[in-house]
């Protein structure tokens, strides 16, 4: 009997157990998503049903949380509630919402949808912080939500720009927040510093899956400082708004840690990205962004620069016309740019038009005057043009003193200037060094219309300056990666090979050929004392070219029949 009294009591002490456990299994089934702080969830989202986030457990040092959910190119909605209001909601691929906690709360719910007709792929975290931390968004006046933790991100084809809402000072539960603009002094929001941070995809790679991975890089404090590049630290007395170059097809996720030097905390906004492009347009989207005339016309451009690298000085001509092409086309495509609203395949087939006229004049003069100097100028300053970008390519261009365009052009300017002045005691090396780098950098620049590298910003950003007048202003940092470092070696070896193979070509030759009308003039002038000579007798160009057309309109004369025409006569 005392066994069985026992068991009976034991088994009315389990029910309230069993009965928790079928209250969570409840729980589940009705679409709740259940959420750890600081833990990443894949989760997808369809049209009809929306999904309901809760956490739970929520430790009582923790004042605020920060639920994000982030997507390719599909938009998700994020909100308290499920009657979407502006102040309490967001929309976008990479949204997030401040929940200031209440006392004793430790619970926390939000609704996540979309209007997409497509199933969108997420992945969605909540982060806690506590009262000493900075609330990013805290002090937002510009932006829809109440607090906006949010990063906001607009492009074109020049730059990129985020902009974000200034953060305030961290409160404990139930109390009052510090107000925004009263003070100013070091009790204040104002002591607060924003470091902007930049983190660059794996070129070439538009997966869905390589984002949403590598966007858990980039949520968290300590994640964020080891493995983002920091571009650039403001404070309070900067406009919350940072400009980049923009980067067409390659992935880009930035990020924004406030931090709180006084109290030594920190807390991260919500990471946007972007890859400068659209998925869902229907023409030059992401997935096709080198459009058929920038193929052929780099392609084209590239089989001239490859020649020029190994034979450029042997074809002296054909030199001058490559370099006349590049000096004519580079600033008529700037001219017809700025002032016209031209198409771009239209734009890129008038400047091939006018670099052929420019080469086709820089030969012209170099054959009917002959000055060396004049031609090896031209020469010097495309290659100086080079060394100027490259020059500003490396992180000298994003100091500060460079975004004054009279500092920046100038310095530009002198670069590409010193290099035909340092060389002009040595015309010979100065004009293979240009055959070399110059055209070596055109297959460069043919790669990068099939395959995206960085190394064509080299002189990109710089068509972008001249462009552009807001681009002073953007960060130039790109990603160098193995596909840059790929390109970099494959353009080194073609450059010092086609340096190397000249000049061991051209070694006991003459420097330049020399002036070619000088040559005509005592041709023909020979041609015309010298009666032993076969060429005497040719007939003047003229008299040939009456005879060639009269020879042609005889083939198409009906043929004359054989035989007496005149009757006979009696």
């Amino acid at each position: 009997m005392e066994l069985l009294r026992l068991l009976l009591l034991a088994v009315l002490a389990s029910e309230p157990a069993a009965a928790a456990g079928a209250e969570t299994v409840g729980n589940s089934s009705e679409g709740l998503l259940e959420f750890s702080v600081g833990r990443f969830r894949y989760l997808e989202l369809k049209k009809p049903s929306p999904e309901e986030a809760i956490l739970r457990h929520i430790s009582s040092n923790v004042t605020f949380l920060i639920f994000q959910i982030h997507s390719q190119y599909q938009n998700t909605t994020v909100s308290f509630s499920e009657t979407l209001l502006p102040n309490a909601s967001g929309t976008g691929t990479d949204k997030g919402l401040v929940f200031i906690l209440r006392p004793e709360q430790s619970i926390c719910t939000w609704h996540l949808e979309t209007s997409d007709p497509e199933p969108v792929q997420n992945v969605a975290i909540p982060l806690s912080y506590s009262e000493s931390d900075p609330i990013p968004g805290g002090c937002n006046l510009e932006f829809d939500l109440d607090i906006d933790s949010n990063i906001y991100l607009e492009y074109n084809f020049f730059e990129t720009t985020i902009k974000f809402a200034p953060a305030n000072l961290g409160h404990a539960r139930g109390a009052d927040a510090p107000p925004c603009d009263v003070k100013t002094g070091q009790d204040s929001r104002w002591r607060l510093q924003y470091d902007v941070y930049q983190y660059f995809l794996p070129e070439n790679d538009l997966t869905e899956e390589a984002l949403l991975r590598h966007l858990q890089r980039m949520a968290e404090v300590p994640q964020v400082q080891a493995n983002a590049l920091k571009v650039v630290t403001l404070t309070a007395d900067d406009k919350t708004s940072v400009s980049f170059s923009s980067l067409r097809g390659q992935g880009v996720i930035y990020n924004v840690i406030v931090r709180d030097p006084f109290l030594n905390t920190s807390a991260a906004y919500v990471p946007a990205h972007t890859y400068a492009c659209s998925f869902e347009a229907g023409e030059d989207n992401c997935s096709s962004l080198g459009r058929v005339s920038t193929k052929v016309f780099f392609t084209l451009f590239a089989l001239l620069g490859l020649f020029i690298c190994f034979f450029g000085h042997r074809f002296w001509k054909t030199e001058l016309f490559f370099i006349g092409f590049i000096f004519m086309g580079f600033f008529f495509y700037i001219l017809i740019t700025r002032l016209t609203p031209i198409k771009y395949d239209v734009r890129l087939v008038l400047t091939a038009v006018a670099g052929s006229v420019g080469g086709i004049f820089l030969v012209a003069a170099w054959w009917r005057f002959g000055i060396l100097v004049l031609c090896m100028l031209c020469v010097g300053l495309v290659l100086g043009f080079l060394v100027s970008s490259v020059t500003f390519f490396t992180p000298l261009g994003n100091l500060k003193i460079f975004r004054d365009d009279s500092v920046f052009w100038v310095t530009f300017s002198c670069i590409a200037i010193l290099i035909p002045v340092v060389f002009m005691g040595c015309l010979r090396i100065l004009n293979i060094l240009s055959c070399g780098f110059i055209g070596s950098y055109s297959v460069v620049l043919a790669v990068d219309s099939y395959l995206y590298t960085s190394l064509s910003y080299i002189t990109l950003n710089v068509l972008k300056r001249a462009l552009h007048m807001d681009f002073r202003r953007a960060f130039i940092n790109v990603p160098f990666q193995t596909n840059d470092f790929i390109i970099l070696a494959v353009w080194g070896m073609l450059a010092v090979s086609g340096i190397t193979l000249q000049i061991r070509r051209e070694r006991g030759q003459p420097f330049f050929p020399p002036h070619p009308y000088k040559l005509w003039k005592r041709e023909r002038e020979r041609r015309v004392t010298n009666i032993l000579d076969p060429s005497y007798h040719i007939p003047p160009l003229r008299e040939r070219l009456y005879g060639r057309l009269a020879q042609i309109k005889e083939l198409f004369q009906k043929e004359q029949p054989a035989g007496e025409r005149t009757p006979l006569l009696l």
